[in-house]
């Protein structure tokens, strides 16, 4: 994977849909077996031991991934994979990649992102001379 797979595209995809790498983990979690219906249970018990993310956590990540069009749920509040768009399916599988091929640099990405957005919010609360 070439640097040119962040592309923009990619780099906005992260920070609107993927605001952490346990949201990473899920997305990535379901994605790879996206023909089966998973339970929260189910979910947290496969993570990785290293993810950090409560039942709350995982419920809200799960509802704004299906709002960005990334899962789907069932009537049992079961969850799937299912991107809305080929667009997103691509950004998913370039995720997939970045994560198997150069996790360091897709992490730092995220919390990089993540930290920018928290700077531009704390910029609108500064007084600006005149």
């Amino acid at each position: 994977m070439e640097d040119s797979a962040f592309s923009e595209a990619f780099c906005r995809f992260i920070q609107t849909a993927v605001p952490s790498v346990p949201v990473a983990e899920l997305l990535l979690l379901i994605f790879k077996q996206p023909e089966r219906w998973w339970t929260l249970p189910e979910l947290l018990g496969e993570l990785p031991r290293d993810v950090n993310i409560t039942e709350a956590g995982a419920v809200t990540s799960l509802e704004s991934l299906r709002s960005r069009g990334l899962v789907e749920f069932d009537d049992n509040k079961r969850v799937r994979y299912r991107a809305a768009s080929d667009a997103l399916d691509a950004q998913v599988h370039t995720l997939a990649q970045a994560y198997n091929e150069r996790p360091v640099t897709l992490i730092r990405m995220i919390y990089a992102l993540r930290d920018t957005r928290i700077q531009s919010f704390a910029d609108a609360f500064k007084f600006r001379k005149r």
